[in-house]
């Protein structure tokens, strides 16, 4: 029977039962004996004009056409007979119509008809597609119940079908309201609108659930149309009930929705714990009361491969917890959280699924002894603490790897699952495996590239005693977070340092790899210890270099479009910067009394562009204590404002000298516009240091054999001062090798420079531009061993070019090595 608690109305506009249909009754002979204002509208006959007619005035007309009576009495041998028809309208014109032709039963077995008419909207004769898809129509198909009562709403008619809607037997109906019928049913919203209907003299339609005794748990959704019928007189006789159980429709509707969510939902999300949480929650309640989502453990994390589909071994693919979702607040069901592994028991469904890489559907939960339950006893305390009776196992897949598996499991509703759910549940799953699956690649190629960018840039900024740095960079690529902007702090010799700042024309990753190459070349050409102008025009040939190999390459698909470049290199014995650009904004510079200037450098041009226009550096002195920052177009362009805007709006950021660098830092690119930015930001803050004249000595001496004698012993004294007493013999063994090989390879002054920073730097200076080469001396040379030896008493030594010569240097640490 009826849930007599359990009743809820809508009206539904959109039904499949037509609101329109022309409705009329007849009697045994085919005469009319009820009409509607809808069979008024469509065939122009008012009921005065046709109840007590034959209905043989609007039905088929052919010239072998059936009397009125024979027609109604061949559509009698099948309840729900139906077909495409031309039915004559008022005005003789033909209408193509859908034409349905139920037999009602009355008391005492009586019989009356009832005609419904739909008009198709075509005009005959009417295409064989037209009807071909009508009589597919769901009006066609579906069997509808048909209940008509008097003005008093007493049931008279009935036809066969309606038992079939809400169980009850015509005997029980025929002569009764709803409250006779069932007794404790509450009809009132019902009876309502027929009686509205009545009064009105007009057709509603309408939507109700209720849940019947063949199925107490699940509710039925019942699309009804409710006729006012009309007698001779045009006044109302009673009203027709015509009712559809849309069930199924509304499931599917209910479904599709879902679905429809789904797509815009799942693919929402980066995020692969965000997806499966998703999943989970879109099939419960309409599919599940309790739903699981398990990815293997490498997917969360975009690491290697994940597992294939097909058949496994021993050792079963580890999981982890990534979605969960309840009736019940909570999720009581699952005694793991998200986040947490995830075992998977031997000889159970799990494996099964894993092993076939087909879903799995148990509709009836077997719980039986000597089950796979047994070894499981964690699952089967959940299991029977909260009724688990149904399942279902979906494996997650995606490029044929096993991404994962869905559990789907029904405990407070009583009906198990069936086919019709596991396609849905696999059609959920195969929207979400694509969801995952992309955020799968997206989590590998985000974290190769993070750790491509993180090796490319320098870990920590080593200014030594020269300057304090602090450095930021923001990728305009906020999903990759690569770009291709660089920055470096590179110590050089004599306590100097190179300072650089590049931006490789692009975003991503392949502008990521470009500046890498870059940053390696200036390292290099920084080793070479080459002023600024000349390095930039070393790393220009390079730019140029790498563009033709990529042109060349048919399947290199990002070509080097250009960069700039600003390379400085600071001095703190003398606070001297050199610095050139190529094609870069120029740097800021903030005095200790906090002004701030932007110094007027040749611009010179882009790397790459192959003009042959040489770099032009400039030298300035700095004093102890100024800010220079050294960035990227990205901080100081946007495309609401000009680049001078931005400019004075870093030189404000820049004045607070009280603040930190990194603060600096922050207030910087904070202070641009507040959309994201197009261009990568890259700011490097450098606050130059001097060095202690007491920590410096130097010399000018003779270019006679005794300059190597007077060389030691000036060396000697100045470690004694300094209180490196320690580093007396190895120095001044260097320093011997040094001004001996000056004193034979250059004919001008020669000097020495002891600098005590973090190491000790020895420098000797000759006239001479060659640089020296070391060699290995064979047993009989008298020569050849002296840069042999100074590269095994020293930690690193090298040469540099300046303007009337050259250095040659070594540094030592200030600490001896233990003998």
């Amino acid at each position: 029977m009826i849930d007599t608690e359990k009743v809820t109305i809508s009206n539904r506009q959109n039904t499949r039962v037509p609101a329109e249909s022309a409705v009329a009754m007849c009697d045994g002979t085919g005469t009319v004996v009820a009409w509607t204002e809808a069979a008024e509208r469509l065939l122009g006959y008012s009921a005065v004009e046709v109840v007590g007619r034959s209905v043989a005035l609007v039905l088929p007309c052919s010239d072998e056409a059936p009397t009125a009576s024979e027609f109604l009495e061949r559509c009698g041998a099948q309840d729900g007979w139906s077909s495409t028809a031309a039915v004559r309208h008022r005005d003789g014109r033909l209408l193509n119509v859908v034409l349905r032709v139920s037999m009602l039963w009355g008391r005492d077995r009586a019989i009356q008809w009832l005609v419904s008419v739909t008009d198709v909207g075509t005009p005959v004769p009417d295409s064989s597609e037209t009807m071909g898809r009508m009589r597919e129509s769901h009006l066609t198909r579906a069997p509808i119940g048909i209940v008509v009562r008097d003005t008093q709403l007493r049931c008279i008619w009935v036809n066969d079908t309606m038992e079939n809607h809400d169980g009850i037997c015509p005997e029980r109906r025929l002569g009764n309201r709803f409250t006779d019928a069932l007794p404790g049913f509450k009809a009132e919203a019902l009876e309502e609108v027929m009686r509205q209907v009545l009064e009105g003299g007009t057709t509603s339609l309408h939507e109700y659930r209720m849940w019947l005794a063949t199925s107490p748990r699940r509710d039925h959704s019942m699309a009804a149309s409710f006729f006012c019928l009309l007698g001779a007189d045009g006044e109302a006789t009673g009203v027709c009930t015509i009712s559809v159980d849309v069930t199924e429709n509304r499931q599917a509707r209910e479904r599709l929705a879902v679905l429809t969510e789904a797509s815009t939902r799942l693919g929402a999300s980066l995020d692969v714990m965000q997806i499966s949480q998703d999943l989970a929650e879109l099939a419960v309640p309409l599919l599940a009361d309790y739903v699981v989502v398990d990815l293997e453990q490498s997917v969360p994390f975009g690491e290697g491969p994940p597992t294939r589909s097909g058949p496994v071994d021993s050792r079963l693919p580890a999981f982890r917890r990534a979605g969960l979702a309840s009736i019940h607040h909570g999720v009581p069901e699952s005694p793991w959280v998200r986040g947490e592994p995830v075992t998977v028991p031997a000889g159970s469904p799990f494996t099964d699924v894993l092993r076939t890489g087909q879903s799995h559907l148990e509709p009836i939960l077997n719980t039986a002894p000597g089950t796979w339950i047994d070894e499981d006893p964690v699952r089967a305390q959940m299991i029977q603490e909260h009724g688990m009776h149904s399942l279902m196992i979906v494996p997650i897949r995606a490029r044929r790897a096993l991404l994962g598996m869905a559990l789907f499991i029904r405990t407070k509703d009583p009906v198990p699952f069936q086919e019709v759910d596991l396609l849905l549940a696999e059609e959920l799953v195969g929207r979400a495996a694509l969801a995952l699956d992309n955020a799968r690649q997206f989590t590998r190629e985000h974290t190769a590239a993070l750790a491509l960018q993180r090796n490319l840039l320098p870990h920590r900024l080593r200014g030594g005693t020269a300057v304090e740095a602090a450095s930021r960079y923001l990728p305009a690529d906020i999903d990759s977070g690569v770009g291709g902007d660089w920055f470096d702090v590179i110590p050089l010799s004599g306590a100097r340092v190179a300072l650089v700042v590049g931006d490789v024309v692009g975003h991503g990753i392949n502008a990521a790899a470009t500046m890498g190459r870059l940053r390696t070349a200036v390292q290099t050409l920084a080793d070479m210890e080459l002023p600024p102008d000349e390095l930039l025009a070393h790393l220009d040939d390079t730019v140029q270099r790498l563009a033709e190999e990529d042109a060349d390459d048919p399947n290199h698909t990002f070509t080097v479009e250009g960069a700039t470049c600003l390379y400085a290199v600071y001095d703190p014995v003398t606070r001297t910067c050199s610095m050139a650009r190529a094609g870069h904004p120029p740097p800021a510079i903030v005095d200790p009394q906090g002004d701030v200037t932007f110094p007027d450098l040749p611009s010179g041009t882009p790397l790459g562009i192959g003009l042959g226009i040489p770099f032009e550096a400039v030298e300035m002195e700095l004093p102890e204590g100024s800010l220079l920052a050294l960035y990227t177009d990205g901080l100081i362009e946007s495309r609401d404002h000009d680049i001078e805007t931005g400019m004075d709006r870093l030189a404000t950021a820049l004045t607070q000298s009280s603040h930190s660098l990194q603060d600096l830092c922050t207030r910087a690119t904070e202070s641009g516009p507040g959309h994201a930015p197009t261009d990568d930001v890259t700011l490097l803050l450098v606050r130059t240091r001097s060095l202690d004249p007491d920590r410096v000595a130097s010399w000018t001496l003779p270019s006679d054999q005794t300059a190597v004698r007077s060389a030691r012993h000036m060396a000697a004294h100045q470690l004694t001062e300094w209180g490196l007493e320690g580093l007396e013999d190895p120095t001044t063994l260097i320093v011997s090798e040094l001004v001996t090989n000056a004193l034979r390879h250059s004919t001008g002054p020669i000097g020495l420079r002891l600098i005590q920073h973090q190491v000790l730097t020895c420098e000797v200076f000759d006239t001479n531009v060659s640089s020296p080469r070391m060699r290995h001396a064979q047993a009989t040379d008298e020569n050849g061993r002296g840069l042999f030896l100074i590269a095994q008493l020293s930690r690193r030594w090298g040469t540099r070019s300046v303007s009337d010569g050259k250095v040659v240097w070594a540094e030592a640490d200030l600490e001896p090595s233990p003998v």
